[in-house]
């Protein structure tokens, strides 16, 4: 039997998967969940085998929540259905450690295939999904001088400790540039965070 937390702020389609769900003799859902907050309470208290976690939660992102039962329950799935399907949203889905990316315009049949597979100890993600995946690992980062001498400022603040704020005291302009310009030395850099920027520019011999 897959035991299964069912996390979604939309009554009618958490109503829909909880239907879904129990119609098969394989499944138990163990509860459900309206916030990302409270999916994280129920997935810790319950551990069901899977938790299938809308990605817009109100209180907590479904990223974010994913990342926080990930990190208490590690052998908690979880498998991220939504109607998002952007490059950004994608990664941060799968990068806090979902085993699953379906969207819920997926037919039922493959919704729950794809339950069954993480259940199983598999991934499943739909074929938009896989497809830019695969692409994005073929591409490699663009080279270390495609960094701008701002950006490379930037990022050796980054490596010294300094917040965004300081950062741009620092060199005299706002946040919101700061924040601009980490973004592209992580696009250029193909990472995700700043700790990961500024080792990756040490195995680079940028920094």
């Amino acid at each position: 039997m897959i035991r299964i937390l069912v996390a979604d702020d939309h009554p009618i389609v958490r109503a829909g998967l909880v239907a879904l769900l129990e119609a098969e003799d394989d499944v138990e859902v163990v509860g459900t969940a309206t916030t990302g907050v409270e999916a994280v309470e129920q997935a810790l208290t319950k551990r069901p085998d899977v938790v299938l976690m809308d990605l817009r939660m109100p209180e907590l992102d479904g990223d974010a929540a994913t990342a926080q039962i990930r990190a208490g329950a590690p052998e908690v799935k979880v498998v991220i259905l939504t109607t998002y399907e952007s490059d950004d949203a994608i990664l941060a889905g799968v990068e806090a450690g979902a085993s699953g990316y379906l969207l819920k315009a997926a037919p039922e049949q493959e919704l729950l295939a794809g339950v069954r597979a993480v259940a199983a100890g598999e991934v499943a993600l739909a074929p938009r999904v896989a497809a830019m995946l695969v692409t994005r690992a073929s591409r490699p980062p663009e080279p270390a001088s495609a960094l701008s001498p701002r950006e490379l400022d930037v990022l050796r603040l980054v490596a010294d400790g300094l917040s965004n704020r300081a950062i741009g005291e620092r060199l005299f302009v706002g946040e919101s540039t700061v924040k601009t310009h980490l973004l592209h030395v992580f696009a250029k850099l193909d990472v995700a965070d700043r700790t990961r920027a500024v080792t990756r520019a040490m195995e680079l011999g940028i920094l």
